[in-house]
């Protein structure tokens, strides 16, 4: 599951239930909003540009 798709799925969850555990963290909406999308774009969490995933430092 990618960043864009936990957001989104965080999102429904706070609007439907209306509760604020399900409120995305800023750290995940950045990422998202920035386009740090995982695999999809090789920029997320994890560095995707090599042979195994690395931390970004």
């Amino acid at each position: 599951m990618g960043l864009a798709s936990c957001l989104s799925v965080m999102w429904v969850l706070h609007q439907g239930l209306g509760d604020s555990k399900y409120r995305p963290c800023p750290f995940l909406v950045k990422y998202a909003e920035t386009g740090w999308l995982g695999r999809k774009t090789n920029r997320g969490l994890y560095d995707h540009n090599g042979d195994a995933p690395k931390t970004p430092r």
